[in-house]
This record gives C-alpha cells, structure tokens and sequence, in this order.
C-alpha cells in the first residue's frame, strides 16, 4: 500500500550568490514544516536569506493555487520542505589588475535554488500504537558475542628499566662542525 504526495517546486535561477553561500541557510530548512523554515529563513543573518524566503513563499503559493485549480484536498499547514537545493550557474568571468600590468582573472558565481514542498501524510493502518498496558517481562543480562575473546591477563616479571646511554655523535656531523670553524 502505497501513498501518494503531490510535490510543489519553486526555483529562483540566476541568481548573484555563489552555490556554497546558499546552500548554508537551505541546509538549516530541508525537512522542517513549511512555518517553522519561514520563521529560521526570517531570523537567519545571510545576505541570500531573504531570497530563500521568497522562494519558499513561491513554492507555498503554487501549492495553494494548485491545489484550488485542481481541486486537490492539500493541508497547507501540514506542507513540509521535501527538498531544497541551490546548483551551480554559469559563471561570470573577470578581471582584477594585478601588479606589473598583469590581470589576475577570477569568477562569479551564480546559482539556481529550487525548494520543494509536499505535504506530510500519515497514512491510517501502517501505524500500530503499543499501549504502555503490557506485561513487562523481566530484563536478563545480555550476553556478549564479541567476535574476539579478551586474553587473560599475565602478570609480568619486574624487569629493571634500562639506564639511558649516551651515544657518540656521528663522524659525518663532527666533521661538519670541524669545517664551520
């Protein structure tokens, strides 16, 4: 028994932020209710947070428009973000003056964010609730099948340290400090 999500998607592409940048607030969204990541995206302090926002907003809208055209039952308050993913652009190359006439060359970076949402559907008979009624049974230890044994430990003979000897320095480094005088 399988059940069906209608899935709502919203992209923004071609935007000024590097992929890397964005990714860092879509990372804080992905899973969370659709009101809980507007309210993360509303207190995130990232220059590409706003932009999240209005794509999340999108995606929102084009769930509740879908959903009156179509005439499909969507629970908007029961919307969560199924994915959220910021790829790479193309890129925008150019050039910074480097010292002694030259360039330097370095490259913008674009990005499409695409956010998703569906909603969250909890299907009647997959789940069987467990009431706290039940007979505990006693706990036994469990046995350990470790695949290796612990060896036993020896008792070793006390054995004396070794006194620390000095050794000479080589040939090759006397010769050297020879040489430098």
């Amino acid at each position: 028994m399988e059940t069906q999500t209608r899935e709502f998607r919203a992209e923004a592409r071609f935007q000024r932020v590097s992929p890397q940048k964005a990714r860092l607030v879509l990372d804080l969204i992905k899973g969370r209710g659709v009101e809980e990541a507007l309210n993360t995206v509303a207190f995130t302090k990232k220059a590409v947070a706003p932009l999240v926002e209005k794509v999340l907003r999108s995606a929102l809208q084009n769930a509740n428009h879908l959903s009156q055209e179509q005439g499909l039952d969507v629970d908007l308050d029961n919307l969560y973000v199924k994915s959220a993913v910021a790829n790479d652009g193309p890129r925008m190359k150019r050039i910074r003056p480097a010292p002694m006439g030259r360039a330097y060359r370095y490259q913008r970076r674009l990005s499409h964010i695409a956010i998703a949402v569906a909603e969250r559907v909890q299907a009647e008979g997959l789940v069987h609730r467990v009431e706290e009624e039940t007979v505990e049974q006693p706990k036994q230890a469990a046995k350990k099948t470790a695949g290796k044994k612990a060896l036993p430990k020896k008792v070793a003979a006390h054995k004396p340290a070794k006194k620390a000897t000095h050794k000479p320095a080589k040939k090759g480094a006397e010769k050297k400090s020879a040489k430098k005088k």
